[in-house]
């Protein structure tokens, strides 16, 4: 069980990091946007043991507080 948990932060991790390298255009609000969604992600997968609801669910609830959050810049 341990080794799914790690393989899903792994591969949550790379794909937050991959997706980060396409934010160059994006204003502030998309950018925290993205960044929450994929904390959400790796948080929601890690928490229920890899499964996709958590995994999507995270993703729903991060982005959404992303979006929310307001940038100082």
């Amino acid at each position: 069980m341990k080794t799914i948990k790690h393989v899903v932060v792994c591969a949550s991790l790379a794909t937050v990091a991959l997706g980060l390298t396409g934010c160059a255009g994006m204003s502030a609000q998309d950018r925290n946007t993205a960044l929450g969604a994929g904390a959400g992600a790796v948080v929601g997968g890690a928490l229920t043991g890899g499964s996709a609801a958590g995994t999507v669910g995270g993703a729903a609830v991060g982005g959404v507080i992303g979006n929310q959050v307001k940038s100082t810049h």
